[in-house]
């Protein structure tokens, strides 16, 4: 049998499997070929965004797979998010029914802001996310969106709202100023950015952090080497970690987010890639090991942002 991830319940008493699918840059043909062997393969937790523009093609394959009987739709937990050109409070319900009317699976179960930061609104198209472009501001406040996006709750078309890539005055502002608790925020965690006090920090306040880029970005290093950190995938220390269990240096490292209390969304689209991802929940790291693992840390991002350094609300000009 497939593995299945375990849930963590949530501050509204919704429940999210530990481990999901990311699709970030899974393109036309891509997206629906990955979701439905990652349903195949276990997964129920898939996360994509109106950003990426694979909405379609990952509520495809998930009605395709409730259509062959391999799941019901609420055994499936789908994620998505509301991109910075649409922060606007009169553009926040449209772009979620966009986000709602591509999915075409009834509702939608986490409901992300994509970042605190608001560009102006250009066009219901999203933007090329292949070709960056220079995004003009707009200072309209974070805790405004947020406010939209509790109206949204009232519908039932969504079940939780949360945020991603927030740090923790922002959190800590949202939460005292709203009336809603996000349920999770979405940042990018790896070895060598473990998020270890933001973690502890958004669980003191009954938020869970999900982890993108749980692998780091091999690619990104091999491109660029002097400014992203190195990933850990080769390095002896986790090799032998992953001898012992009889396990990949994948697998290790999504054990260790799993360990450190975080919920890692990788992307895959490579049939043997994926099942590895999920095969994660025989095992346990000891603390020994999770010291190694601690000790790749860097603090280092390899995604920055870094075209919205200028931001009012850019996030990453404090420790954590």
């Amino acid at each position: 049998m497939a593995p299945v991830a375990p849930k963590v319940k949530l501050n509204n008493g919704y429940e999210m499997p530990v481990l999901g699918l990311g699709t970030w840059l899974s393109r036309e043909g891509e997206a629906i070929n990955a979701v439905k062997a990652a349903i195949d393969a276990g997964y129920r937790h898939i996360d994509t965004a109106y950003l990426y523009r694979n909405e379609k093609e990952v509520g495809q394959a998930i009605r395709e797979k409730i259509a062959e009987g391999v799941i019901k739709r609420e055994d499936i937990f789908v994620t998505t998010k509301l991109w910075n050109g649409y922060h606007d409070p009169a553009h926040v319900e449209e772009t979620f029914n966009r986000s709602l009317s591509n999915l075409d699976i009834g509702y939608i179960d986490l409901y992300l802001m994509h970042t605190p930061m608001g560009y102006q609104f250009v066009s219901w198209e999203p933007e090329n996310p292949d070709i960056p472009s220079v995004p003009a501001f707009t200072e309209v406040d974070y805790l405004d969106t947020w406010r939209a996006m509790e109206k949204l709750l009232e519908t039932g078309k969504v079940k939780s709202i949360g945020v991603s890539n927030f740090n923790s005055e922002q959190i800590a502002r949202l939460v005292k100023e709203c009336k809603v608790k996000p349920v999770t925020n979405q940042v990018e965690c790896n070895p060598a950015l473990n998020q270890r006090k933001l973690t502890e920090f958004c669980n003191n306040l009954g938020i869970t952090l999900t982890a993108y880029s749980p692998l780091g970005r091999p690619n990104y290093y091999e491109k660029d080497p002097k400014n992203t950190p190195k990933p850990a995938l080769d390095d002896p220390r986790v090799l032998n970690i992953g001898k012992k269990y009889n396990k990949t240096p994948g697998q290790v490292i999504l054990r260790y987010l799993v360990d450190i209390g975080t919920i890692p969304v990788p992307k895959s689209s490579n049939l043997e890639r994926l099942r590895q991802n999920i095969d994660i929940f025989d095992f346990k790291l000891t603390d020994d090991e999770i010291r190694i693992m601690d000790g790749f840390n860097t603090g280092k991002r390899t995604v920055p942002f870094g075209l919205s350094t200028a931001h009012k609300y850019y996030p990453f000009n404090i420790e954590f």
